[in-house]
């Protein structure tokens, strides 16, 4: 399928002012039909702004860091803050410390940490846990995937013989302290085949093959 008279009239003059494709007003209709074309300048784009650590707590404060989210908006691209000596700091330190020196900065995550949620975002992507004793890991699947889908992301198998999803969300795991005391105040929950996935869902597949 070739894009239409109409959407190539939206992307047009965008690029004739020497702007990405990315910019022009497209619908999803459009997007889907421009992915056959290969544009490069469709391409999702992330705008990472480096700026020194003094300037971590606050790079609004810094005229340029406004400049780059500016041109980052004008073309539907994404922007991240990023101090490149910090992040090498902390790939240097103990995982333990990790935090503490974060948290010396007045930050909550690294600037590589938000670029990876950056990019999760613009390609339509989450993640969900599955927990158990020996492992704790986290499956990527794109926004919108059901349960019996997300399950075969493990294995044919499980999505093949589904029955239901016992899930509990991160959030209530990490408060709770456990999956037996979120159930216990009826955080834990049953999903079926047409549960739709949420990022950050931690779930026990149950199946029969």
């Amino acid at each position: 399928m070739r894009p239409g008279p109409l959407t190539l009239d939206k992307i047009q003059p965008v690029l004739e002012e020497g702007r990405p494709a990315r910019a022009a007003d497209l619908t999803d209709d459009d997007r889907d039909l421009l992915k056959t074309w290969f544009f490069l300048t469709t391409k999702p784009t992330i705008y990472a702004a480096n700026v020194d650590e003094a300037m971590l707590a606050d790079p609004s404060s810094n005229p340029h860091v406004g400049l780059v989210q500016q041109h980052a908006a004008a073309e539907n691209a994404e922007m991240v803050v990023i101090c490149a000596k910090l992040e090498a700091d902390l790939v240097a330190l103990d995982p333990a410390d990790r935090k503490e020196y974060l948290e010396g900065h007045g930050l909550a995550s690294s600037g590589v940490d938000q670029m990876i949620k950056s990019a999760y975002k613009i390609l339509g992507l989450m993640s969900f846990l599955t927990a158990g004793e020996k492992e704790v890991r986290a499956w990527t699947i794109p926004i919108g995937t059901k349960a019996p889908q997300a399950a075969g992301v493990i294995h044919t198998d499980i999505e093949r013989g589904f029955i239901r999803a016992e899930i509990v969300s991160y959030d209530d795991l990490v408060a709770c302290g456990s999956r037996k005391a979120a159930a216990d105040k009826g955080l834990a929950r049953l999903e079926g085949k047409e549960y739709v996935m949420r990022d950050g869902d931690i779930v026990d597949f149950r199946f029969n093959v």
